[in-house]
């Protein structure tokens, strides 16, 4: 983008004064393109992608970024990609808690014990036998294992937990979709400010031309002073609009650097340009495989599952349940003298009477069931929405790119016209300054349906959930 840009405006600057001619604006374009940052789709509820945890040192030599490597560096650093795969572990754990209730429970141990009786405080008072026996003691060093055979709740909250685990993976698998359009979204903008830049430099050598014109024709006396009064405003008024949006640029990179963990202080500059190419694709196509293809779908698919499993959990807690258990150790006076000794206990048990515990939790696992259905058909109908929102915009900013070239090519030769009818004496300086002013609103609008274009490319790759390879497929980024 900004490579067509500049070509752009060095072609009219060397058309209208030899030197440069692209001029200046001192207020908001009237196109029905505004002036700012890109529309975005906000594609769903998510973490903050703005954050990362910075890595490495920063070095004194300027970083070269491509966006695919901006990418690279956010799905590693960014804060959202790191903190989805704490979720997944977080989850894995919870899985193996619920595994662990079906596995032997085997622990061991090791006792002295010593003891003394009053046989007279258990209602034994014989005068022929000692009221206090003892003291006595022995050691006992024995292994414990316990078993469930069969418990159908741990069984389906084990499936729960499984399905679980898959939500998790693949909303982080999500998160890595909406890094990917954070991190180009935050790329396109700064690139686009650059343009911006690029096209007031030129405005600003104009308007610096036509000054200086003006102060040589006073000097001859073939104007009045007021045009070169005109003239310098205008002059120093694109001066101003190009340190604002300097100032624009670094802080659009502040916000790059953060998305992707650069290291603090790091300076570096971008390589990429955007320039418009058409994206040939058929909605019916782009639908299907959103559906397809969408982490952030499959996961709410998985957690009704998860959700289903849940159900069956609680209402199992009205199934018996068999478990054994069992013991084998040494016990004696001593280890010398010890002798092995073991137990082994299988039972079934089975709830007679909870309380109303029981229904509760089925009561609760079927509205988080309902719950989670809901929420698969609102996704459904958010990501028709949001393919064809982004397909609509795709196409209305491919259209508006075509008008605004356009535009801007009339608002040159406007400026063309009004600067040799300024210079023959035909009019003053006045209708020059109004073509400078057209001609910088229709260099912005041609700026932002651009970027818009584009920004309407990366939201549609984010909805059909494909942004990672969607991205630098639907941008023609070099590889």
């Amino acid at each position: 983008m900004r490579t067509e840009i500049k070509a752009i405006a060095a072609a009219r600057f060397l058309a209208v004064a030899g030197v440069g001619i692209m001029s200046g604006q001192t207020g908001p374009p009237p196109q029905a393109v505004p002036n700012g940052p890109p529309p975005v789709i906000q594609q769903r509820p998510a973490i903050v992608y703005a954050g990362s945890v910075p890595s490495g040192i920063a070095s004194s030599s300027v970083l070269s970024l491509t966006m695919r490597e901006a990418i690279q560096r956010g799905l590693k650093y960014n804060l959202g990609v790191l903190t989805n795969q704490d979720n997944v572990d977080i989850a894995s754990a919870e899985r193996r808690r619920g595994l662990s209730a079906l596995l032997p429970n085997i622990y061991g141990g090791v006792t002295q014990h010593s003891q003394q009786n009053d046989l007279v405080a258990f209602g034994l008072n014989f005068p022929a036998i000692p009221s206090i026996v003892g003291p006595f003691g022995y050691q006992d060093a024995r292994a414990f294992a316990q078993q469930t055979i069969y418990d159908r709740p741990s069984l389906k909250n084990l499936r729960s937990a499984t399905e679980s685990l898959k939500a998790a993976r693949l909303t982080a698998d999500d998160a890595r979709n909406l890094v990917t359009q954070a991190v180009s979204n935050s790329y396109l903008q700064v690139i686009t400010d650059i343009a911006r830049s690029e096209a007031i430099q030129a405005e600003v050598n104009t308007a610096q031309a036509l000054f200086e014109r003006a102060t040589d024709q006073k000097r001859a006396g073939t104007v009045a002073g007021i045009d070169v009064l005109r003239a310098e405003v205008q002059f120093r008024t694109e001066k101003q609009r190009l340190l604002a949006q300097k100032n624009q640029i670094e802080k659009g990179k502040l916000v790059l650097a953060r998305a992707i963990g650069l290291p603090t202080g790091q300076q570096f500059s971008l390589t990429d340009t955007l320039p418009f190419t058409p994206l040939d694709r058929t909605l019916d196509d782009l639908l299907k495989q959103a559906y397809e293809r969408r982490p952030d779908y499959k996961a709410a698919q998985t957690q009704v599952r998860a959700a289903e499993f849940a159900v069956d959990s609680a209402r199992a807690q009205h199934w018996p349940s068999v478990v054994v258990q069992g013991d084998y150790g040494d016990i004696g006076k001593t280890f010398a003298s010890s002798h092995g000794t073991y137990s082994l206990t299988a039972g079934v048990r089975f709830p007679i009477y909870a309380g109303g515990r029981i229904k509760t939790d089925v009561e609760q696992s079927e509205t988080v069931l309902r719950h989670r259905r809901n929420a698969v058909e609102d996704l459904r109908g958010r990501i028709d929405s949001e393919v064809r929102t982004a397909y609509l915009d795709l196409q209305s900013f491919a259209e508006q790119v075509e008008v605004a070239r356009g535009n801007a090519d009339l608002a040159n030769q406007t400026l063309i016209q009004a600067r040799d009818r300024f210079g023959a004496g035909v009019t003053d300086n006045i209708e020059v300054v109004q073509a400078q002013q057209l001609l910088a609103s229709a260099n912005d609008s041609y700026i932002s349906s651009l970027n818009a274009h584009n920004a309407a490319k990366i939201a549609l790759a984010t909805a059909i959930g494909s942004a990672e390879e969607g991205v630098p497929q639907f941008l023609n980024l070099k590889p």
